[in-house]
């Protein structure tokens, strides 16, 4: 199987982005483009969720 070692903008980290998922497919296309491990995604989630209901009136 194909991947790419990408670095994690938030984090730092190196995290391998697989043949066949999303995060691939936009590597391929642009080479320039901020990628986050799915551990930073998550947390960056859900912290928009939880930010969304705290100030929704």
């Amino acid at each position: 199987m194909f991947y790419y070692e990408v670095l994690c903008n938030s984090c730092r980290k190196v995290f391998r982005v697989y043949e066949g998922s999303i995060n691939y497919k936009l590597f391929k296309e642009n080479k320039t483009k901020f990628f986050c491990c799915e551990d930073c995604s998550h947390k960056i989630r859900m912290d928009a969720i939880k930010n969304f209901f705290r100030y929704r009136e």
